[in-house]
């Protein structure tokens, strides 16, 4: 699928989908995510993936 059928099913703006395929959003907010899970019929968990910082003890 590509990111502006994303964003004309969710009513999304093409820039936020961009930024989350590129993964280099810094938030998100919960109504996208709950657009996202609708649309592709999962769950957060699918998604996202939390990742530690390389930083981070």
């Amino acid at each position: 699928m590509k990111i502006i059928d994303v964003a004309r099913e969710t009513g999304l703006h093409r820039n936020t989908i961009t930024l989350l395929y590129n993964e280099t959003a810094t938030r998100v907010d919960l109504g996208t995510i709950d657009k996202l899970c609708r649309l592709f019929g999962c769950g957060v968990g699918d998604l996202f993936e939390y990742v530690a910082d390389s930083g981070e003890s």
